[in-house]
């Protein structure tokens, strides 16, 4: 017997090194198998609160030898899974999708296995832009849902109440505070600004920015006699109704390209921001105090009566080229897995509501949150894919449109680090992303102040921008206050047309002017013209490591915004973040 052991050594331990590589080594060290099913998923942004530690445990389960939906080993035949996975923002990557079928040289190409979008209009959507069915809607699976709310503070929504005389609110209302003379003075808040200041994000990127516009062009369409469920192509073509939703746009203090930010700005309190819409999760996140800034008074869920959308962050498995049947197998068992009930009690915990009907609704989704659990009572339809596209179509010309100064520092101090060219190419960047119904125009400042481009229609003056920009060279003082002044104050004099007014600030912030202008004076400036019912927002870039940061901050604070990095490694995300303002 023991002559036999001998024998059969080598055979055994050849069999346990090949487990040790398929499994048994990852188990220990939580790396991939060697004869693992790679399934590549790309999920919403807000889903990053728990896809991580998710994929994490499914992962470290399989790579023990066991299915993480069973807990039993894997069956004879079945090899483990191994998922990766990255965040992104549903619009871009629904189009990289699709870009992958019908341009794969595009510079945006995303080839998952899985696609996680915050709600399945990109779904839908993807299936309509690419001609051929990307994805079952059908077989496309709910794994956490959220209401898409406005989330505004308790004291203005208390204050619409107590004027209107009942409780049920939505966009009429919202509007009759636009509307009114004195704004919110009007509603009981005798020291508030008249001014109502609204935000959503893009709706070509963000989940939440489409689930709102095309909420939009149902309250519009409503107010105008629509009475059917489902919107259509009439709709959304009609002009009375587009101008409906124009006057919803009024309310927008400035855009943003994700909810992210926003969820940072509004949580600094009721002068940045009134209400401004967000997945419910997210309103739970700010109440919670896990926030950049603590709210200085609770947000609540205003789930307008005209009804919203629910978000049911689906998982897609892609139907291309680039997935095998192994692979989509493989992909519903992590769908399996992210419905368990420990799964969904995990996702619960972050704000999300389960979409496994077996977990009971818990915290944290309680009053002290500002949810209420037994809402939303009035859902939207989704429109067909088609009229999702001709909504995302119209927003060129429906969003509210902006005049926006850049305002250059080509003072001598702007020579080191090479702070000046990198002004430049960030303004150059700018430029070419500005749409073109917005108006430009360019101003910039050493020892003195000088208009270069006045305010102009950003595709007439385009080019002469540009050559402006290029031309652009360093030398001479900081008349950084100044320049701040004498433009926000010559802007304030142009009028309160109804569009976004910005000055964005290209500048080290050390000021060394000697025409005694001081940082007080143009504060004051900034905020005079908060008190107009179109305010002027000054977003401060900062160039360089000596840059005087403390007076930015004023700046920015001023104008109830944020100073944001000119470095060289962020140019691009800071002028996307500017871009979104508008």
């Amino acid at each position: 017997m023991r002559r036999s052991l001998l024998l059969l050594f080598p055979f055994i331990l050849i069999l346990a090194l090949a487990a040790c590589e398929s499994g048994g080594q990852s188990a220990q060290t939580g790396q991939r198998p060697s004869n693992a099913i790679d399934v590549s998923i790309i999920y919403a942004p807000e889903s990053e609160q728990y896809m991580p530690q998710v994929i994490a445990d499914f992962n470290r389960i399989s790579a023990e030898g066991r299915n993480p939906v069973t807990g039993q080993p894997w069956a004879q035949g079945e090899s483990p899974i191994w998922i990766t996975g990255k965040p992104g923002s549903s619009g871009t990557v629904m189009q990289g999708i699709v870009n992958a079928i019908i341009a794969p040289n595009n510079q945006n190409v995303e080839r998952p296995v899985i696609f996680e979008p915050s709600v399945s209009h990109w779904l839908a959507l993807a299936n309509y832009q690419s001609g051929r069915d990307l994805f079952n809607l059908a077989d496309s699976r709910a794994t956490a849902l959220a209401p898409v709310v406005m989330a505004i503070w308790e004291s203005r929504l208390n204050a619409i109440r107590e004027t209107v005389g009942y409780d049920d609110i939505g966009w009429e209302e919202l509007l009759g505070v636009l509307n009114s003379e004195n704004g919110w003075q009007d509603y009981g808040l005798p020291n508030a600004r008249r001014t109502v200041y609204y935000g959503h994000t893009n709706p070509n990127v963000s989940s939440t920015g489409l689930s709102t516009l095309i909420g939009e062009f149902y309250a519009s369409a409503r107010a105008n006699g629509f009475d059917g469920r489902r919107l259509t192509l009439d709709q959304v073509r009609d002009e009375t109704v587009q101008q409906g939703v124009r006057d919803i746009e009024e309310l927008i203090r400035h855009y943003s390209t994700r909810t992210t930010e926003f969820k940072e700005y509004i949580a600094q309190g009721p002068e940045y921001l009134d209400f401004v819409a967000l997945e419910e999760n997210d309103l739970i996140y700010i109440n919670r105090g896990l926030t950049e800034y603590r709210p200085p008074e609770r947000l609540v869920a205003l789930y307008p009566k005209e009804g919203t959308f629910w978000h049911e962050h689906p998982m897609g498995i892609v139907n291309a080229s680039w997935v095998t049947p192994e692979q989509a197998a493989a992909a519903r068992v992590f769908v399996d897995y992210v419905l368990t009930e420990p799964v969904q009690q995990a996702i619960m915990a972050q704000g999300f509501r389960p979409a496994n009907p077996d977990v009971e609704l818990g915290f944290p989704f309680v009053e002290e949150n500002g949810v209420d659990p037994s809402q939303p009572r009035a859902v939207l339809d989704v429109p067909a894919p088609d009229v999702i596209a001709a909504i995302q179509q119209s927003w060129a010309f429906v969003k509210k449109q902006a005049d926006i100064v850049l305002l250059i520092d080509t003072s001598g101090s702007m020579q080191s680090e090479n702070k000046i060219g990198q002004a430049i190419q960030a303004a150059e960047v700018f430029l070419n992303a500005t749409e073109s119904n917005n108006r430009i125009g360019l101003t910039t400042f050493s020892d003195i102040v000088e208009e270069r481009v006045p305010l102009g229609n950003a595709e007439a003056v385009s080019d002469q921008m540009a050559s402006h920009i290029r031309s652009l060279r360093a030398d001479g003082g900081t008349e950084l206050y100044m320049a701040l002044r004498d433009v926000v104050t010559e802007m304030d004099k142009q009028g309160e047309e109804n569009r976004i007014r910005a000055v964005v600030v290209l500048s080290d912030g050390a000021d060394t002017g000697d025409e005694g202008v001081t940082l007080q004076d143009a504060i004051r400036a900034i905020e005079a013209s908060r008190d107009s019912l179109n305010p002027i927002i000054v977003i401060p870039v900062a160039y360089g490591s000596d840059a005087d940061i403390n007076a930015l901050n004023a700046i920015a604070r001023a104008s109830a915004t944020r100073v944001q990095s000119g470095d060289t490694d962020s140019i691009l995300r800071v002028l996307q973040i500017i871009s979104s303002y508008f």
